[in-house]
């Protein structure tokens, strides 16, 4: 791995126009970090959507799908009872629990998703940068490799976006 160079912004437009400037230069930038989401950066980074929410649908599917199976067959086949003339198969009695699971199974399976592809699981160690990124601080990544430029040329476009404390960490040799 080669040589990254990071500077970080204390207002989030700062970090967008810091953003658009490089990419006017032409410099790619490896990774953008922030304490909370920033409206728009996914659409400046020109980031592709997330397949979370067809996750979470498919989920949601097995679960409704599960629900109103075992209701079913619990009622017509494996314990049958006659709750005052009821119908065996009383679809709408069957939608509360069926919702239930519904919702169930696509929560868990976003959570559990998104933590598997974020790599923030248990046992993992974070890449943390700067600890002020966690609280305030917005950051700014580039990398020596995907750039084709020496450090000190990306640290002075770093540094004339208005990044402040621009750093340079030096990778394995």
């Amino acid at each position: 791995m080669g040589a990254i160079v990071y500077g970080y912004f204390t207002d989030e437009l700062d970090l967008l126009h810091g953003i658009k400037e490089l990419q006017e230069k032409g410099i790619s930038i490896e990774d953008v970090r922030t304490p909370f989401p920033v409206h728009g950066l996914d659409s400046v980074l020109k980031l592709r959507r997330s397949h979370l929410p067809k996750v979470a649908f498919l989920a949601g599917i097995v679960g409704l799908t599960i629900g109103m199976g075992f209701q079913i067959w619990v009622f017509t086949k494996g314990w049958p009872l006659n709750f005052g003339g009821k119908p065996y198969m009383s679809i709408p009695s069957f939608i509360p629990v069926a919702f239930e699971l519904t919702v169930l199974f696509a929560a868990y399976t976003m959570g559990i998703s998104f933590l598997v592809r974020s790599k923030l699981g248990p046992g993992q160690i974070p890449d943390i940068l700067d600890e002020k990124v966690t609280d305030d601080h917005f950051q700014i990544i580039l990398s020596e490799e995907k750039n084709k430029m020496n450090n000190e040329e990306l640290s002075a476009a770093l540094a004339a976006t208005g990044a402040l404390d621009v750093k340079l960490l030096k990778g394995e040799q």
